[in-house]
């Protein structure tokens, strides 16, 4: 049993103010690895007045003195990516080989990332050559940074990573139910020698440690990741203070199967729904086919997720593992049954536990066709591996449905068709559309619309949310 009960406030891991452990489970068998502490308010307060106190000094270091630090950060990444790896399989269930190859390689990548963009980014520039107006760009202060636990390092690189090279001061709030990475990145975060207090780890709950520091006047920021309603209950609480507020939320992703689609398109589309257990907020839970291949595509994509093979997290090879947990298993098997409840048609999968398995939140890829978008399968954000396909005639109808949502963070697109694909992504209301399978690039922002939240994360878009632009006047 791992004991991980200390913050890290002020450069030292240091003892929580009140006892309140917090067992950390392994979904793939159930059982606690781990023990953390959940903060209190003044474990909170005293990782604000450290990060506080630094600011000052910090937000004066020179742009080469950050990246030398970062750089030392990211060769201790790269020292300890197998431990990265291994603690976000035994914390949310990630298969290892999946947990290596994405998980811990998604935060190198955006280290690396955001050393570029920091080296090529300019904090000073006059407004224009006819001007003497002079333009600054200027660290926010101190930042709350909530992280999720379905991409724990991702989230946590994408917000700390542009925090320090732009010369904030931080307090990191990781998912306390998938916590052991974050702390690990604390780890080479003082190993790579950054002064006292500039970053903070407490670990706590949404309902303590996160309305703390969301209402707290000495933060000036609050970068979340995580569910739409917790992210409505933080702008409301940041409101009295007027602190910035970045949301990256939920999401309810179209993909549209064109009939001309490439050969394997829905057989990936499947892949990527199940991918991460389904735990992916840009997932793309809506497959809209064209009527003329629907029932072919429906053939395809029960085949598909049939071959999904659902294992534990400790087992290499390809295949997913289990969701992060209970509360999470009951949520999706309650919403799987009420597909089956409003009258879709259950293709593939379901509510039980997958064969061989009898312990575990695992749960079968699961198909749901013959759905309409206003059932509840459709409209609410499932976060399971559970897919519904929608039927439709027109490119128009495929929009208007596509965007029948409360949600715009990732949609999809597959159409061998360059145009139609152009125009159709111009007319998704989405942060993001994938077209033909086609990752994003390292250093594009990535952000929702509506419901999905406000702000961009990754390149120059994730440097920028933490800094304030200043105009100074007569500068010539």
């Amino acid at each position: 049993m791992l004991d991980r009960r200390n913050f890290y406030i002020n450069g030292k891991w240091v003892k929580p103010f009140k006892k309140n452990d917090f067992p950390v489970i392994n979904p793939s068998n159930e059982e606690a690895f781990a023990t953390i502490s959940l903060g209190s308010k003044e474990d909170t307060d005293a990782a604000i007045k450290a990060a506080k106190n630094s600011f000052n000094s910090w937000k004066e270091t020179s742009k080469a003195e950050r990246i030398k630090l970062l750089e030392k950060l990211l060769e201790n990444y790269k020292k300890r990516f197998d431990e990265m790896a291994e603690a976000m399989s035994l914390e949310m269930g990630s298969p290892i080989d999946y947990a290596i190859s994405t998980h811990a390689a998604s935060g190198q990548s955006h280290i690396e990332d955001f050393i570029i963009r920091l080296k090529e980014y300019k904090f000073e520039e006059h407004f224009d050559d006819k001007s003497n107006n002079y333009i600054a760009h200027e660290p926010i202060g101190v930042c709350g940074l909530i992280t999720p636990w379905n991409w724990p390092i991702n989230q946590i690189a994408l917000k700390v990573i542009p925090a320090l090279a732009t010369g904030c001061t931080m307090i990191l709030k990781p998912s306390e139910i998938s916590p052991i990475s974050g702390m690990l990145f604390a780890e080479m975060i003082d190993q790579a020698g950054f002064p006292p207090g500039i970053f903070n780890l407490v670990n706590g709950d949404g309902n303590g440690v996160g309305t703390q520091m969301s209402s707290h006047p000495d933060i000036d920021m609050i970068s979340f990741t995580g569910s739409t309603r917790a992210g409505k209950l933080i702008t409301k609480n940041a409101a009295d203070t007027i602190k910035r507020v970045c949301l990256e939320l939920g999401g309810k992703g179209g993909n549209i199967v064109f009939s001309d689609s490439y050969p394997n398109a829905v057989r990936d589309g499947i892949r990527n729904v199940m991918s991460n257990s389904g735990q992916s907020c840009d997932a793309p839970t809506r497959m809209l086919v064209e009527e003329t291949i629907y029932e072919r595509a429906v053939k395809e994509a029960v085949d598909e997720a049939r071959k999904i093979k659902v294992d534990i997290a400790s087992k290499k090879g390809d295949h997913i593992g289990p969701v992060v947990s209970k509360v999470q298993y009951d949520k999706i098997i309650k919403l799987i049954k009420d597909g089956i409840k409003e009258g879709a048609t259950l293709a593939a999968g379901g509510p039980e536990l997958p064969e061989g398995l009898n312990k575990g939140y695992f749960i079968k890829p699961t198909i749901f066709t013959h759905v309409t978008n206003n059932m509840q399968i459709a409209k609410k954000e499932i976060f399971g591996p559970v897919l519904s396909i929608i039927p439709f005639k027109t490119e128009d109808e495929a929009v208007k449905i596509t965007n029948d949502t409360e949600y715009g963070l990732g949609n999809y697109l597959q159409t061998e068709d360059k145009e139609k694909a152009k125009r159709v992504a111009k007319k998704l209301r989405s942060g993001v559309v994938y077209i033909n399978g086609n990752g994003a690039d390292s250093g594009t922002p990535f952000g929702g619309y509506r419901q999905s939240g406000n702000g961009r994360e990754g390149g120059t878009w994730g440097l920028e949310e933490y800094l304030e632009v200043k105009t100074i006047t007569g500068w010539k």
